[in-house]
């Protein structure tokens, strides 16, 4: 989408590890995918109105990442990766060991984005 912001990464670095990092729960991915939505499509202050596409796109994003994370059991953190982010010793063994389930995480954060990209592609060529 050509757009850089190092501040809204920044923003959204806490996601990691679910939705207020480590406490496993709902996963970053999805967060920062409907933020992101949010901040095409949300308000910038009291006085804006939302524009409609928000919560539609918002709606069709959490559909495919609930379809796509069935398989790991659900759409918290703790389903997907299954690691207790409290105890570093776990930690270490996710973020180091090729064969833990990080690379759940980094499949899921990966059709997370797809996912924003198909919705956002359709929403332009619906001209909207």
């Amino acid at each position: 989408m050509n757009i850089k912001n190092d501040s809204l990464v920044k923003a959204m670095g806490g996601l990691g590890g679910g939705i207020v990092g480590d406490s496993r729960g709902i996963c970053g991915a999805l967060l920062g995918g409907v933020a992101f939505i949010s901040s095409l499509y949300g308000r910038g202050n009291s006085e804006e109105k939302e524009q409609p596409q928000l919560r539609r796109l918002r709606q069709k994003l959490n559909e495919k990442f609930e379809d796509f994370t069935k398989e790991y059991g659900g759409i918290y953190c703790t389903n997907i990766a299954r690691v207790n982010f409290m105890n570093p010793e776990e930690v270490k063994a996710f973020r180091k060991n090729p064969d833990s389930r990080r690379q759940y995480c980094i499949k899921v954060v990966e059709e997370t984005a797809q996912a924003l990209g198909e919705i956002l592609d359709q929403v332009d060529a619906e001209g909207q």
